[in-house]
């Protein structure tokens, strides 16, 4: 890959989805999520909610609907055979539900490298937003990125 740090800083286009309860419920049955909450509509209102509640880590899968979502790492010149997902973090400020509008925000916040250049790291942060507006969650992602010795840069 090789990118530097001059990659700090870029932002991607937002990314909206219309949040359905079929993909909700898909979602939750994928991800082992037994809670009724997260498939049956009346349980979720006797829980309180207003619909099917978004189940964790739902939020990561919304920029991947973008017609290519890994454009950006082609344009960076990384191959996507070298990256690893290396680490995610969720900081929750309020619940989604069916029905909503979800909009994803990205910038490139740090980049760094350790072994000598080895394993480079692209640190994300996107901020997850409804259709009001409202913040939902922040979410931080690290990409690992292996260069391989030998490999033409």
């Amino acid at each position: 890959m090789s990118a530097d740090r001059c990659v700090i800083g870029r932002e991607f286009p937002p990314v909206s989805l219309l949040i359905d309860r079929s993909r909700l419920r898909n979602f939750a049955e994928a991800t082992g999520q037994l809670d009724p909450v997260y498939t049956d509509v009346d349980a979720a209102k006797q829980a309180g909610h207003r619909d099917l509640p978004v189940p964790p880590t739902f939020l990561f899968g919304i920029e991947l609907e973008a017609p290519d979502p890994f454009a950006y790492l082609g344009e960076l010149g990384i191959d996507l055979r070298t990256i690893l997902h290396g680490e995610q973090q969720f900081d929750y400020h309020r619940m989604a539900y069916a029905g909503d509008v979800l909009t994803a925000a990205s910038t490139i916040v740090d980049h760094y490298e350790k072994k000598g250049g080895l394993l480079e790291f692209l640190v994300r942060e996107t901020t997850v937003t409804d259709q009001d507006g409202a913040t939902v969650a922040a979410m931080r992602n690290v990409l690992v990125v292996q260069n391989r010795p030998g490999k033409d840069a």
